[in-house]
């Protein structure tokens, strides 16, 4: 037995042809082939989910792809020049001795548990904070969150989320100096899966519609068939935006849902609010739930 090489340079072994069956007999059946080694290549692709961004008019595909299970970096969308913006290096947070990640076989309740400040999106380069949204550790009250929608729905959803066993929120807010993009994303953890899509289904999910008018919004949001991703596993996103004719400001708005956590992405600037850095945004976010 010897070994070879292929044209791309790597080692093939021989094997030696059987010999004749003595005449009269039958020749032996074939063993049945040996599985296949599965190579670390393979291995690792099976382990890692990829998705592919397309952004608009300018046609430009990036992909990406995280670990589903482990704790690792996500690749964050490399800058380049079609408005994506610089976000900093992103890694999912080490999770407590003994604790499972949110689909991980056994977790039933879909429980995230790393600080929920850790999982929430950092700000891009350059950006300036959103003083409103300035909490110790992330966290605001319901009320704030309640601001980003009609003043006659507040009071019903405050219920709802006091039934439903919110636990807490985290937010994070920025404006781009540059072109006045104003970005608000709140993370909201209920205390199972179960809690957080009984108040997504009730008050917030949509059909072709947006079921609730966020801040901004002059008459209403669509669902946005453009947008290009659906979720990381176990997650699911719904992006909308905002219809024609529209007022002064325009507004996107994106909902994640991922397990016992909600989070709702709001993006908006006079005039016309682009594409590629609202899709950058909800797709890293939901990355980090995922």
């Amino acid at each position: 037995m010897s070994d070879r090489t292929t044209d791309a340079g790597s080692p093939v072994e021989e094997v030696a042809a059987p010999a004749d069956p003595a005449p009269g007999t039958a020749p032996a059946a074939p063993e049945p082939a040996a599985p296949r080694r599965r190579t670390a290549a393979l291995s690792a692709a099976l382990r890692w989910t990829a998705a592919v961004v397309v952004f608009g008019a300018l046609g430009t595909t990036v992909a990406y792809a995280v670990t589903e299970r482990e704790r690792t970096d996500i690749p964050t969308l490399a800058t380049k020049n079609d408005g994506r913006w610089t976000y900093p290096t992103l890694e999912k947070p080490a999770l407590p001795a003994g604790a499972s990640g949110p689909f991980a076989p056994g977790n039933t309740g879909r429980i995230h548990y790393a600080d929920l400040e850790r999982l929430l999106l950092p700000a891009p380069e350059g950006s300036r904070p959103d003083p409103t949204l300035d909490g110790k550790n992330s966290r605001v009250p319901v009320s704030r969150f309640l601001q980003e929608y009609e003043k006659s729905v507040r009071p019903t959803m405050a219920v709802h989320l006091g039934d439903n066993g919110l636990r807490h929120i985290a937010a994070r807010g920025w404006t781009m100096p540059d072109d006045g993009t104003a970005t608000r994303v709140y993370l909201l953890r209920f205390h199972s899966m179960a809690t957080a899509q009984d108040f997504f289904g009730t008050h917030l999910q949509g059909t072709t519609d947006a079921s609730q008018k966020v801040t901004d919004v002059e008459r209403l949001s669509s669902g946005d068939k453009a947008f290009p991703y659906g979720g990381a596993a176990g997650t699911e996103s719904y992006a909308y935006d905002e219809v024609a004719p529209r007022g002064p400001v325009h507004v996107r708005h994106a909902y994640i849902t991922a397990g016992d956590t909600l989070a709702l992405i709001i993006q908006s600037r006079k005039g016309s609010a682009p594409r590629v850095p609202f899709d950058q945004t909800v797709i890293l976010q939901n990355q980090l739930l995922g």
